[in-house]
């Protein structure tokens, strides 16, 4: 039975809902995807996601085959382009079929009299492709990142920028953080072999297992039962710099959706954890996420900033403190990032992360430990952060993460291990 809807169209839409709405593809892609077949969902999620990681070089290719481009109301064919382009460039469907269906996309956004156009550009990039590309070579476009976050890049990175914008352009490996309350390390990478499902640990952190080939969730032993979650393994560093502890008294802030929450339960199952979170509806994963694993924690929705109004009489043993971030270091995971940051954004969060700091720090007992964690890897959120901070707080002391030089352990983002991520572990007193 043939489908009722052109997924070309679709993506071409979420597409235009992130760059010209400023909204995530998280937050647009599970309400398209409900809309559709079970079996559309996978390429729906890669059309999106790979037009988007590839944007400039698509961008590019427009620039070169038309004209003039399309903007107000014909502004969703641009997108329909790009996205016929990056199925001819980087996916086996058929030519053919890539033809059909993203010309047949244009009757589906209601542009029907533009299907000659969709049609000729992309039959003009068939005969043009290769040259198209070795004339691209010469131009920034090919590093596939916006110019403000190159800068950054080269800046902070001299001599290792490239091999962090390869990193980026790459599709993310799928780590596991294996429930130690259930299986070992090495009890569970046995269960997975014996499911012929390929596994490497982590050198440093005691958890997690990298998949050679990312699979189904539902391939995984005991997932439903709660012995393994899916988490980066950078993500799943902070919880091992924290060394959490049964009978502490923990909070994990800016918690949502919850993957380090239940993380510092596994380790410490006795502990007693407070999870706060500013978004209410992100709250709900958190939720989800401790009843999935059986574990229990404390929720609350509350702003960082204002911990007089959630924590009133409290004070913690430990505090993770995920603070919200550019998220320049999981930018492989999520492409979009590249397109919804602005280089403005990054001041406005390194003041927020400053207030967050600022505020949190009275509710940490003396000799408590706060571990400072980004999924950023600009040291405007990082490094800079931890040294503005110690400087104006003569009861905090850097331990085990780099020195007063270069405070706190920057990862980077690499094919083979974690994405990029910064921790600083401060003790006060």
């Amino acid at each position: 039975m043939k489908n009722t809807y052109n997924l070309r169209s679709i993506a071409a839409k979420a597409i235009g809902q992130v760059l010209d709405q400023g909204q995530s593809l998280s937050t647009v892609l599970p309400g398209l995807q409900k809309s559709i077949a079970d079996k559309d969902r996978a390429l729906l999620q890669e059309l999106c996601f790979g037009t988007l990681r590839v944007l400039p070089q698509l961008e590019w290719c427009l620039q070169q085959l038309m004209a003039k481009p399309l903007t107000g109301k014909q502004r969703p064919l641009h997108y329909l382009m790009m996205v016929g382009l990056y199925q001819m460039l980087h996916t086996r469907i058929p030519a053919h079929a890539i033809l059909a269906e993203t010309v047949e996309g244009a009757v589906a956004l209601k542009r029907p009299q533009l299907k000659g156009l969709v049609n000729g550009v992309l039959r003009q990039f068939q005969r043009q492709q290769v040259e198209l590309l070795q004339r691209m070579e010469n131009n920034d476009s090919r590093f596939l990142h916006p110019s403000w976050l190159l800068k950054r890049l080269k800046q902070a990175y001299p001599d290792q920028w490239q091999q962090i914008v390869e990193a980026n352009n790459q599709r993310p490996p799928m780590w596991l953080r294996v429930n130690r309350q259930h299986h070992s390390r090495d009890a569970y990478l046995a269960l997975l072999a014996q499911a012929d499902i390929e596994a490497f640990p982590h050198p440093e952190y005691g958890d997690a297992l990298r998949l050679t080939t990312p699979c189904a969730v539902t391939s995984l032993p005991g997932f439903e039962q709660g012995w393994v979650t899916v988490q980066d393994a950078s993500a799943q560093g902070s919880v091992d710099l924290l060394d959490p502890q049964d009978g502490e008294t923990i909070l994990d802030l800016c918690c949502a959706p919850g993957g380090k929450t239940t993380h510092i339960l596994e380790v410490a199952p006795k502990a007693h954890v407070l999870a706060v979170d500013v978004d209410k509806q992100r709250l709900v994963r958190v939720n989800e996420n401790l009843q999935r694993l059986g574990l229990h924690a404390q929720v609350k929705q509350g702003d960082g900033r204002e911990p007089h109004i959630w924590a009133t009489g409290l004070t913690f043993d430990k505090i993770l403190l995920d603070a919200p971030c550019s998220a320049t270091g999981v930018i492989r995971r999520h492409p979009d990032i590249k397109w919804l940051r602005r280089d403005s954004d990054i001041a406005e969060l390194a003041r927020l992360q400053a207030e967050i700091l600022e505020a949190i720090w009275p509710y940490l007992k003396h000799q408590g430990v706060l571990v400072y964690a980004t999924c950023s890897i600009l040291p405007d959120e990082n490094s800079q952060q931890i040294s503005s901070f110690l400087a104006l707080h003569a009861d905090a002391r850097l331990v085990e993460t780099g020195d007063i030089a270069q405070p706190g352990k920057q990862n980077l983002p690499d094919a083979q291990s974690g994405d990029g991520f910064y921790y600083a572990k401060l003790i006060k007193g």
